[in-house]
């Protein structure tokens, strides 16, 4: 009875995860298998059409250069931070967080305010005497990974914060007293000790960027469809159930595939980082 009574205590939760997430993702997964044109048709007609690979291609396109622009910025300013003296540090990570306070569509909208014709950049640089005609920044892929670099830098920061502040002092002075200069430092001592940090940071910013609607749909239009407005597309304005799971499932393998190799890398940087 001793053995068992670890799984009684698990069971709850476990039942609980099946229910709510391994039995709705495993039915959506296997209708896109119960075709009758074929098992794997539902796959050839999305890979068929030069459209629906575009909004593919995009989709990752958009996500990485997010996730690298969000590493960048996240780690400067998450070293930063992580250096900072306690009550200063305390208010800068409040600053940081306060952003993520707000829902995903005011911010969204704020950046319409921004990027407008009419709204605040154009005004700038028109009184500026820059431009002498408003820009066309709006329903561009460049807004578009601008509102996400904005929504998930957060995220970097606060991943990585922690794991800059736990990497002891006494390592890095040590790397510069055998000779190191500071970007052989950086690069052999600090960047190996905060992958960690990087990679859960890097998948959670890839994988908000990738699954996101509501910035890509304000920002990005009909013209720069994504994966996640064009799965909302099938699934509630066309009916398209067999089409939306399809989506739905090769979202799923392309997260794990960017999962997988984020992974590797983490090994190959640092061996104890996976």
């Amino acid at each position: 009875m001793k053995r068992l009574s670890p799984w009684f205590l698990v069971a709850p939760a476990t039942l609980l995860v099946m229910i709510c997430l391994i039995f709705p993702v495993g039915s959506t997964l296997a209708a896109t298998f119960m075709d009758a044109k074929g098992w794997l048709a539902p796959y050839t007609t999305f890979f068929s059409s030069g459209f629906r690979r575009t909004v593919l291609y995009r989709t990752i396109e958009i996500s990485l250069i997010t996730t690298i622009i969000s590493v960048i910025l996240g780690f400067i300013a998450a070293y930063v931070v992580a250096h900072m003296p306690g009550r200063l540090k305390s208010i800068m990570i409040i600053a940081a967080v306060f952003p993520l306070l707000t829902g995903v569509v005011v911010r969204s909208f704020a950046w319409l305010i921004l990027l407008g014709k009419n709204g605040i950049l154009n005004s700038a640089l028109l009184s500026l005497g820059i431009i002498s005609e408003p820009l066309t920044m709006l329903y561009t892929e460049g807004a578009v990974i601008a509102a996400m670099v904005y929504l998930f830098v957060p995220l970097m920061i606060l991943t990585l914060a922690g794991v800059l502040e736990g990497i002891p002092k006494d390592v890095i002075e040590a790397a510069s007293s055998l000779g190191a200069t500071p970007f052989a430092a950086f690069r052999q001592v600090i960047l190996p000790l905060a992958m960690p940090g990087l990679i859960v940071g890097a998948v959670l910013v890839f994988t908000g960027s990738f699954t996101s609607y509501a910035t890509p749909q304000l920002l990005g239009g009909e013209k720069q469809m994504m994966m996640g407005t064009f799965l909302y597309q099938r699934a509630m304005v066309t009916f398209d159930w067999t089409g939306a799971s399809t989506i739905a499932a090769i979202m799923v393998a392309v997260t794990i595939v960017i999962v997988v190799l984020m992974t590797r890398l983490a090994r190959r940087l640092n061996p104890m980082a996976a």
